[in-house]
């Protein structure tokens, strides 16, 4: 699964920011900050990690089902792996 370097850079970018939240995260728990603090930078993490995923799964989407390159059984296997991962997301 090949991205651009543009969508390579926006990924990094966004695992960047999770990171820095978790961070966050933990020394406001180190610091015993409030639980609605801490709800709020869970909060921040969960749609951080929320936004990569769903990046990741358009690209899955586009690359592997759409794009006319791929075909026959690759294409079948792809939206396997991608309900498997989706189911695995939700559940």
């Amino acid at each position: 699964m090949e991205y651009t370097d543009k969508e390579k850079r926006k990924l990094v970018n966004r695992l960047s920011r999770l990171r820095g939240q978790m961070e966050a995260m933990r020394i406001a728990l180190e610091d015993d900050a409030q639980c609605t603090a801490l709800l709020q930078q869970a909060t921040a993490c969960r749609g951080a990690l929320d936004g990569f995923i769903a990046t990741v799964i358009e690209h899955h989407i586009r690359q592997h089902l759409v794009d006319p390159k791929h075909g026959g059984s690759n294409r079948a296997e792809a939206a396997e792996e991608l309900i498997q991962v989706v189911h695995n997301y939700l559940t």
